[in-house]
C-alpha cells in the first residue's frame, strides 16, 4: 500500500509530529527504494515543510 502526502495537513505542530512519527515508521518498515519507501519520504518532507511554516510564523519579524 502506497501512502500519499495528505492534501491538507493539520495546522498544529503536535498533530504534525504524530503524522511525522507514523510516516517514519512506514519508511523504516518499507524496503529501501520501494514505492512505499519513496511515498513515506515524500510525506515526511511535506510534513517537515508544514512544521517549518508553522515555526516561521512564530519568529519575531525583522526590524527595518
Amino acid at each position: 500500500m502506497t501512502a500519499n502526502p495528505a492534501p491538507t495537513l493539520p495546522e498544529t505542530r503536535e498533530e504534525l509530529m504524530t503524522l511525522h512519527a507514523a510516516a517514519r515508521r512506514r519508511r523504516a518498515a518499507a524496503p529501501r527504494e520501494s514505492p512505499d519507501y519513496r511515498a513515506a519520504c515524500e510525506e515526511i518532507a511535506a510534513i517537515e515543510v508544514r512544521i517549518s511554516e508553522i515555526e516561521r510564523r512564530h519568529l519575531p519579524q525583522p526590524k527595518g
